[in-house]
């Protein structure tokens, strides 16, 4: 069944997509959820809003309502029912969901001194020790600013780069990779460049889109 799955992205409420999954069908589960902090909304950036510290004028992704709220427990429910291990960005917003762990990932961002957060977490299923990562994402500065530097074409894209590390560390080649909330698809581009089978929801058809032409392209080899 799982098999007509692998290597798509579906357009959809992803509850009720992963409810047609069954049971630990799944590997790991890598998804950047809604945090319920506005981050879809622009209008600051229609009004050419320059940001916390006037760097530059901030890119426009069009407005949306899918950053409203966090997503409720029957969704975690779900991820944690249909795959083996999970890992969320944003655990931090979802503490009252999710069970304890020992192991988060710290995603530093290298912003150097401002304003903006320094980090990002990501709570993870597995019993080991909290880890870091470091990569400059920093609006126009990058990690990489030569041909590898990436078009953000979604308000809260991570960088394959993050996205290769964590699979490469937290999985295995023959794994099977979901992403609930696939956004522009970075999962799924980190997944086909390191060869794992992957399936991506998304609601929105535009960020479908946006998903569909990133995993067109021949796989990246990164440095």
């Amino acid at each position: 069944m799982i098999e007509k799955w692998l290597n798509t992205i579906r357009q959809g409420d992803c509850l009720e997509l992963m409810k047609q999954l069954p049971d630990k069908c799944i590997d790991l589960v890598l998804t950047d959820p809604p945090y319920g902090i506005g981050q879809d909304k622009d209008q600051e950036r229609k009004s050419g809003y320059k940001g916390k510290r006037q760097l530059g004028v901030r890119k426009g992704y069009g407005f949306s309502n899918w950053d409203n709220e966090v997503p409720n427990k029957e969704y975690f429910e779900q991820m944690m029912r249909i795959s083996k291990n999970q890992i969320f960005f944003g655990g931090n917003y979802f503490a009252h969901l999710i069970p304890p762990s020992s192991c988060w990932i710290v995603w530093d961002k290298d912003n150097g001194a401002n304003d903006f957060a320094d980090c990002e977490l990501a709570w993870t299923s597995f019993d080991t020790a909290i880890r870091k990562f470091k990569w400059k994402w920093h609006g126009m500065l990058q990690e990489q600013m030569g041909k590898h530097k990436e078009f953000r074409q979604h308000p809260t894209q991570k960088p394959v780069k993050l996205f290769e590390w964590i699979l490469s560390k937290y999985s295995k080649e023959t794994d099977i990779i979901l992403d609930p909330y696939a956004g522009s698809g970075t999962t799924g581009r980190a997944a086909k460049n390191l060869g794992r089978p992957f399936i991506l929801f998304e609601k929105e058809p535009s960020y479908c889109e946006i998903a569909n032409k990133r995993l067109e392209q021949e796989v990246l080899l990164w440095p």
